[in-house]
């Protein structure tokens, strides 16, 4: 179950922060801080009370623009289906506040978020360079058009409504 995150997650957050990014991890106080940030949006994947995953939008509302902060989660639980729907939830929110873009830096070294990201969507903009440290990873930067996002997951879940009812 999705659901808002709270500062009572942030031990559980910063176990699958760690084991997700053990070179650049983000303290536990910037964690702290975005999730009691106005302008940001957590939300984690929480199975029968235990934390799998997370994610964070910052969507300052009224603005055109968003950026997807993170998504992680625990190892178990990857390749499941959760960190699509993590991000779903999180575009869902910019949406909500009012963003028609979104933004995202995925590391070039890991292709398994980019084809997520790509089939949401996401279109490359550019690279910079060396930018995750200290591993001299290059960040890949994305954008996704939340309009369009929004009338693809519309047709399809207009779709799926009427396959249901002539089944």
């Amino acid at each position: 179950m999705i659901r808002p995150a709270g500062a009572s997650d942030l031990d559980a957050i910063m176990r699958i922060e760690t084991a997700s990014f053990p070179t650049d991890a983000w303290s536990a106080e910037m964690m702290a801080a975005e999730l009691l940030s106005e302008h940001g949006r957590y939300f984690v994947d929480d199975e029968f009370g235990e934390i799998v995953g997370y994610g964070g939008v910052r969507a300052l509302r009224g603005s055109s623009d968003a950026d997807i902060q993170t998504i992680a989660l625990d190892a178990a639980h990857r390749g499941s289906g959760r960190g699509r729907a993590l991000l779903r939830t999180l575009l869902s929110e910019a949406s909500d506040r009012g963003a028609n873009e979104v933004f995202l830096e995925v590391r070039a070294d890991n292709p398994t978020a980019e084809k997520l990201y790509s089939s949401e969507g996401f279109a490359e903009l550019g690279r910079r360079p060396r930018y995750y440290q200290p591993d001299d990873v290059d960040a890949i930067v994305m954008r996704l058009d939340l309009r369009v996002w929004r009338e693809r997951d519309a047709s399809a879940t207009s779709d799926s409504a009427t396959e249901e009812s002539t089944a």
